[in-house]
């Protein structure tokens, strides 16, 4: 019987034990972010050399510069031209930015070159000490 009352006991002390905090992620939209998409000369240096480095892969980067901050995304490598990255929403909820993308594929009737290309979007905006999420 104790046995018993041991091997019911132990599991029920190991969850209480190893219980998981729960956060909440879906967090409620405060306002929406003004943006404005940027082209690759007015990025800054430092960010382009992040972006360079990383746009053959998904890339989901941010940084902040002289009261401005700067959201990044790539989708990686395309087999062929045509493809671009455009931005759906960018809005603030209480602890985030969040960013949300789309990978563009060409369009009919395009030239699509057989050409690898990595095509990207960068995004400026206010400065925030916010966390940026860019398409969790």
């Amino acid at each position: 019987m104790k046995k018993s009352m041991l091997f019911l006991a132990l599991p029920l002390c190991l969850m209480i034990l190893t219980a998981c905090a729960v956060s909440r992620t879906d967090e409620k939209k405060i306002r929406d972010v003004e943006f404005t998409v940027i082209d690759k000369e007015d990025i800054p240096q430092e960010f382009l050399t992040r972006i360079e480095e990383a746009k053959d892969g998904q890339m989901r980067l941010s940084y902040g510069d002289k009261g401005c901050l700067y959201a990044a995304r790539g989708y990686g490598v395309q087999e062929t031209s045509g493809y671009s990255v455009t931005v759906n929403r960018c809005f603030e909820t209480e602890h985030k930015i969040r960013i949300d993308t789309s990978l563009l594929g060409p369009g009919k009737g395009e030239k699509i070159l057989k050409k690898k290309t990595c095509p990207y979007v960068v995004i400026k905006m206010e400065y925030t000490d916010k966390q940026v999420e860019i398409d969790k």
